[in-house]
C-alpha cells in the first residue's frame, strides 16, 4: 500500500525551525498558550510511537500554581516550572506485567475489529520479551523519551518555545503528585510556553558538530 503521507511542510522550514528552538531557559509567565493548540500538543503525545504500541506512559499536565510552586524546590530551583505556560510530567510504568500487554491487545480488537484468539501469537511474543531478562525499567525510558523527542518538535513547529528537564528528584515529584501506587513514576518533565524578552540564551548560535562528524554512510 502506498504511503498516504505527504509533506506538510518545506524542508527549509523545517531545519530553520529546528535550527531557532533550544531548551527555553526563562519563559514569559504573562503569555499562555491558547487553549486548542495545547489541546494538539496533547494529541502529539497520544500519537507518540512506542515499541510494541504499547504506550507504557501518562503525560501528567500540571496546571496548578500552587502545585508548580511546590514542585520548584525539588527542581533545582529552575524558573521554566513556575514561569512556562505549560509543564508536563513523562511518566512511565514502573513495571511492564501481562496485563499491560493483555490491555494493548484488548484495544486492538476494540479499534481494528479483529478476533481476539487472532492475537495471541503477538501476545505471547510480547509477554516472552517482558519476561526474557531485560531491562524494563530502560525501556520504559525509552519509549517516554521518544514521546518527549515528538512533543519538542511538534512544539517548535506550532511556534512555541519548550525545554525537556531531567534536573528534578523523581522520588520527591511522586510524592508530590502521589504517583506511589499508580503504577507510574517520573522520567522526564517538559515545560512550554513562550521565551522571555530577557533569556539570554535566545539568541546564542547552536552548538552542533557537523554532519561529517556525526553521519556515517556505509
Amino acid at each position: 500500500m502506498a504511503s498516504t503521507l505527504k509533506p506538510v511542510v518545506d524542508e527549509q522550514v523545517l531545519l530553520a525551525t529546528l535550527r531557532a528552538r533550544y531548551a527555553t531557559k526563562s519563559f514569559d509567565p504573562s503569555r499562555k498558550i491558547p487553549a486548542d493548540t495545547w489541546q494538539t500538543l496533547e494529541h502529539v503525545m497520544v500519537l507518540a510511537p512506542s515499541s510494541f504500541g504499547l504506550q507504557p506512559w501518562k503525560f501528567i499536565v500540571i496546571s496548578d500554581p500552587a502545585l508548580r510552586a511546590t514542585l520548584r524546590p525539588h527542581s533545582w530551583g529552575q524558573s521554566q516550572i513556575t514561569d512556562a505556560s505549560h509543564m508536563v510530567v513523562f511518566a512511565g510504568r514502573v513495571t511492564m506485567t501481562d496485563a499491560d500487554v493483555d490491555r494493548h491487545l484488548n484495544s486492538i480488537v476494540t479499534v481494528r475489529g479483529v478476533d481476539r484468539n487472532s492475537l495471541t501469537p503477538y501476545g505471547e511474543m510480547m509477554k516472552g520479551f517482558m519476561k526474557s531478562g531485560v531491562n524494563l525499567s530502560e525501556w520504559v525510558n525509552r519509549q517516554v523519551y521518544i514521546a518527549l523527542g515528538q512533543f519538542l518538535t511538534s512544539a517548535a513547529l506550532l511556534g512555541l518555545d519548550a525545554c525537556p528537564m531531567e534536573g528534578f528528584v523523581p522520588a520527591e515529584y511522586d510524592s508530590a503528585l502521589g504517583l506511589a501506587d499508580s503504577g507510574y513514576r517520573s522520567v522526564v518533565v517538559a515545560t512550554a510556553g513562550y521565551r522571555s524578552s530577557n533569556d539570554v540564551y535566545a539568541d546564542a548560535k547552536k552548538v552542533r558538530f557537523d554532519l561529517a562528524d556525526v553521519i556515517v554512510r556505509r
